[in-house]
């Protein structure tokens, strides 16, 4: 059973490939798929391997906290979805990068439990294309601000930018949000701001990935079109 799961997620795989090497055409390397496995179980998760995946994305700490015995042998964990400061120490050690940073308190409680542990936390700042504070992150023209900020923080190293976007039908009005996240990513990395690296760029899911691999994105995370819906 696990075989045959783990030839259906790696077929879904490739399909997702193929479509993004279309809409990139070249301009671009493709991006890394990023696993999205929240409220999949364990059992369904770990057919991933199988198919080639080796990193995934959770949502909520407490859902990381319950699957980490069964997942952490196997899998690198990133927490994609917005963090609370006061649940940083529960997954100081066991994620390898946060998507999710976007204010000044956050930065700070997470360099704090970074070097109570003795490492260094990689993180992406979050960025709001269009303003939607409900989803968190800063928005355009506060980045380069905060990034002053936080790069003075020992127990934490910038490594690039993520955006959640908008829900819209009109795909030409997504391309251009896309494209302005690439052109802050260029512009981010052009500042050259000591102790900010620009490897990441984290854009697009399930119904807007092709969009980000031709806007440049080296990391999309997707979920309903590899794993299924859940249920």
């Amino acid at each position: 059973m696990r075989m045959e799961r783990g030839e259906e997620l790696a077929g879904r795989l490739q399909t997702i490939r193929e479509r993004m090497a279309r809409a990139s055409e070249g301009r671009y390397p493709l991006p890394k798929v990023l696993a999205v496995t929240k409220t999949h179980t364990p059992e369904e998760i770990l057919p991933l391997r199988d198919a080639g995946i080796l990193e995934i994305g959770e949502n909520r700490v407490q859902e990381i906290r319950e699957k980490l015995p069964f997942l952490k042998d196997f899998f690198q964990i990133h927490l994609i979805g917005q963090l609370q400061s006061n649940k940083v120490k529960y997954i100081i050690e066991d994620v390898c990068l946060i998507h999710s940073l976007d204010r000044l308190s956050l930065a700070m409680e997470i360099d704090r439990q970074a070097q109570r542990h003795g490492r260094v936390m990689p993180v992406l700042v979050q960025v709001s294309p269009v303003g939607e504070p409900q989803k968190g992150g800063i928005l355009p023209e506060e980045v380069l601000p905060f990034l002053r900020q936080v790069r003075q923080l020992p127990g934490l190293r910038v490594e690039g930018l993520m955006a959640v976007m908008p829900n819209l039908e009109d795909r030409e009005q997504l391309s251009g949000l896309f494209a302005g996240m690439r052109a802050l990513f260029e512009r981010v990395r052009g500042e050259g701001i000591d102790g900010v690296e620009m490897r990441e760029l984290s854009m697009g899911m399930s119904g807007d990935y092709d969009l980000a691999a031709a806007h440049g994105a080296t990391l999309v995370r997707i979920g309903s079109a590899l794993l299924g819906p859940r249920g």
